[in-house]
């Protein structure tokens, strides 16, 4: 008996709870968890900078490389790495031996063509003197003919031997001019005011100035004054001018932001890799030195700014909602222009867009005109939206990824699909 009663009572709970299951029917979500739900950004208000980034190097306004125009071997060097310098002053010097004897050498060639020359001059007096006895001679018929064009001759001859003697104490008196030369190169000395900021040689080294200037030392100008080449993409530097600010920060202050203004945007293009990049050069006050020539910069210019923009979620412009949820099969108003449309067109149009604003429940077409943008933020210039309005940025299903709409299917009936 009891285990009939038990019996009972088993069916009796499994029939409730079969009951209880149909009138639940928890496995069917309700309308209000199947329905869209749209997540979305608010419209307000704050500031828009519009940046240009880029990398350069940072180089002393004036660089000198000093270098030997003669060959010899270093004697001395009054220079070191980070030595303060003036103009004038002795860095090095070569051993001046090799080049002492060539001027020797030089002033011997010289002194002996000075001798021919006097030699020549004394033979073409004597050479006149003759001419004008045979010419006497001649005119009292008292010689031959032949004897006074022979006279005439031996003193044209004479007179040609000048010049040409003549122009070897000009040739030997440039030889000796250069060899003195070379000999005041033997002491090099700095052109500019400055810090050696590269060294290159050391007494006893041998320098060849054969084909090209070996470079013993290089000299920055004051380094309190220094400037800044940067590399601008093609895309960015129209946006660019002379004068305007930029900053840039370094690796090795990475807390300090120093200040700069443009100076040129110099018009020769440099290519790598197909990247066309224009140079950009800044000029940064440097006061405390701890800027150096060679460091990298990291350098921002700000090209426009709004401190009070009307601004949206740049994510609000990437979302476009599909016919099948607007109820139409026709494209919705506001979709992007393709690639196929001619550049000229979407060059037009490009500062229109159409954002979808969540209004009663739904979204809603508005038709903006789009300012700068900072990469996350977008001003809006014209268009019935308001501050505090709801713009769509993304849609959800209420729990289901599968569902339509939802994330896990963006492209079911009533989804979004994204715009890149």
């Amino acid at each position: 008996m009891r285990a009939y009663v038990k019996t009972v009572l088993w069916i009796a709970l499994a029939a409730a709870a079969g009951f209880w299951l149909y009138r639940a029917r928890p496995w069917q979500k309700s309308a209000d968890d199947q329905a869209t739900k749209f997540e979305t950004a608010t419209v307000d208000r704050g500031p828009i900078i519009a940046k240009v980034t880029a990398s350069g190097t940072l180089s002393a306004l004036v660089t000198v490389q000093v270098g030997s125009q003669v060959s010899g071997r270093i004697k001395e060097i009054h220079a070191d790495f980070n030595s303060q310098v003036t103009k004038g002053q002795v860095v090095a010097r070569l051993d001046p031996r090799i080049l002492s004897a060539t001027l020797e050498q030089a002033r011997a060639n010289h002194n002996a063509a000075l001798a021919d020359l006097q030699k020549t001059k004394v033979q073409a007096k004597d050479a006149q003197r003759q001419l004008a006895r045979a010419r006497s001679l001649n005119e009292r018929k008292l010689t031959a003919q032949a004897d006074y064009d022979t006279a005439e001759a031996n003193a044209d001859v004479a007179d040609a031997q000048v010049l040409s003697a003549q122009g070897r104490v000009e040739q030997t008196r440039a030889a000796l001019n250069q060899a003195q030369v070379n000999l005041n190169y033997a002491t090099i000395e700095s052109p500019i005011d400055g810090v050696v900021i590269s060294r290159s040689v050391d007494v006893g080294q041998t320098v060849t100035a054969s084909l090209q200037t070996p470079t013993l030392f290089v000299i920055a100008e004051d380094l309190r004054k220094m400037q800044v080449d940067t590399s601008v993409a093609e895309a960015d530097v129209g946006k660019l001018k002379s004068g305007m600010s930029a900053s840039f920060s370094v690796d090795a202050y990475p807390t300090d932001r120093f200040e700069g203004l443009v100076r040129q945007i110099r018009n020769s293009a440099t290519t790598v890799q197909n990247v066309v990049t224009y140079d950009a050069v800044i000029d940064v006050n440097n006061p405390e030195l701890k800027l150096r020539p060679g460091m990298t910069a990291n350098v921002t210019f700000v090209h426009e700014q709004r401190f009070d923009a009307l601004r949206i979620a740049n994510a609000a412009l990437r979302f476009k909602p599909t016919p099948d949820l607007l109820g139409t099969k026709s494209k919705p108003a506001g979709t992007a222009l393709t690639s196929t449309q001619p550049r000229g067109k979407r060059d037009e149009v490009q500062d229109r867009r159409t954002l979808w604003v969540l209004r009663s429940g739904k979204p809603e077409a508005v038709p903006v005109k789009v300012g700068i943008t900072d990469g996350s933020h977008t001003e809006i210039v014209e268009g019935a939206l308001r501050e505090g309005d709801q713009v769509i940025v993304d849609v959800a299903s209420g729990g289901n990824p599968q569902a339509p709409g939802g994330r896990g299917n963006p492209g079911a009936p009533g989804g979004f699909r994204r715009i890149l």
